[in-house]
């Protein structure tokens, strides 16, 4: 089975600031480009849905084949159920966005929305512009569940199924749900933005879809979404620390407590991760490799406004600006996850997992480069662009 998992196709490298790293400012930027028939027909669809963009990346990317997981997974399934499932945590224990909101029902109600909007008034565009980014990217949601239950062994197949592999998918998605939930009704309370263009926003990115690279592949989902909700809670965490410092204890302890929900997440994928790397090294390291090469994307890189065709763009300059999101960040997750699936300590390879694993472990060293020659290419800060988000203004 090992043997046959490993028949995917080989890539020359990339430079790294063009795959996991696309350029040393802009972490989570995208290039976007057509270049191929289907890439065209592509942006025909998605013009009609959103004039002038948003556009996919990547296609001309081939990902690695299907294969049979089955026996695999199946293999795992007890695990699963012992060490997955109990990172999920039952509804009547779970906080919800009332928790942290002012309470419509109460006589206190119009008061306590004063206050909210009182400590909102020191907080700059900027960091709004990053929440209301945080936010959208919660709220598509649909597109989430969409791209889970359209791979193999997570695939829900009645809507009901009892494998710990859909029950995690239902489980994950209802968790995540809140935050979406929770962010946007304090940015409707706050008065700070102008919620019909975030709205419009949000139902741009959901019809747009989802393109990340791992068809239908679960190795590649797993890697994916490890990276992904580690960098969603640092993320999280960073705007917490922000929103603390500008006096907001509220919003601190709500953006605190989404990182909180997206680590636990994090600590179930990697795990999952691990545990195939483990069973098939050779099979997860030429697909590690693959992702590296690919690209890890934030899955909100398709957003669009109606009017900003590099909205994504803008918003990661904006990201990277006010610090929550940096290099060192990105290396030490990288880093991290390396280590956890000890990945440098495999052995026993194939030749093309051999080959892999040589790509992987010098990441590290590309990222200290760009490290170093990062302070002079952002010495030119980029320039401020108008926000529809924010009425326009810039930030």
């Amino acid at each position: 089975m090992s043997q046959s998992l490993n028949k995917w196709p080989t890539f020359s490298p990339q430079p790294i600031a063009t795959s996991i790293i696309p350029s040393p400012k802009f972490f989570m930027c995208s290039a976007l480009h057509f270049s191929t028939k289907e890439a065209e027909n592509l942006r025909k669809t998605l013009t009609n849905i959103s004039p002038q963009g948003p556009k996919r990346n990547d296609l001309v990317a081939q990902a690695p084949p299907k294969e049979n997981f089955d026996e695999i997974f199946k293999s795992m399934e007890g695990w699963a159920r012992d060490n997955i499932l109990p990172l999920l945590k039952p509804a009547k224990e779970c906080w919800q966005p009332q928790d942290f909101l002012p309470d419509a029902s109460s006589d206190g109600f119009y008061d306590q929305l004063r206050q909210l909007q009182e400590r909102t008034k020191g907080i700059p565009d900027e960091y709004f512009v990053v929440l209301v980014g945080n936010m959208i990217t919660e709220e598509a949601l649909p597109s989430y569940h969409s791209r889970i239950n359209g791979t193999e062994i997570f695939h829900d197949k009645t809507g009901v199924d009892d494998t710990p592999w859909a029950i995690w998918a239902r489980g994950w998605s209802a968790e995540e749900n809140r935050h979406g939930d929770l962010l946007n009704r304090y940015l409707y309370l706050s008065g700070r933005v102008d919620m019909k263009q975030v709205e419009t926003t949000i139902q741009y990115l959901i019809a747009a879809g989802l393109d990340v690279g791992i068809a239908n592949n679960p190795y590649l989902w797993t890697i994916y979404t490890s990276f992904q909700e580690r960098q969603t809670a640092i993320i999280h965490g960073n705007t917490a620390r922000l929103a603390k410092q500008h006096g907001h204890a509220n919003l601190a302890q709500i953006c605190g407590t989404i990182a909180a929900d997206e680590k636990r997440h994090e600590s179930a994928y990697t795990k999952m991760a691990g545990k195939l790397f483990e069973l098939d090294p050779n099979g997860m390291l030429i697909a590690l490799a693959y992702m590296m090469r690919r690209r890890i994307e934030m899955p909100s890189h398709l957003m669009y406004d109606g009017f900003d065709d590099h909205l994504f763009k803008h918003l990661t300059q904006v990201v990277a600006r006010i610090g929550v999101y940096n290099l060192s960040e990105h290396k030490a997750m990288f880093q991290h996850l390396m280590s956890k699936w000890k990945v440098e300590k495999l052995n026993g390879l194939s030749s093309e997992g051999q080959e892999a694993q040589d790509y992987v472990c010098g990441i590290v060293q590309r990222i200290t480069r760009l490290e170093e020659i990062a302070p002079t290419k952002a010495t030119k800060e980029a320039p401020t662009v108008s926000f529809s988000w924010i009425f326009n203004r810039k930030a």
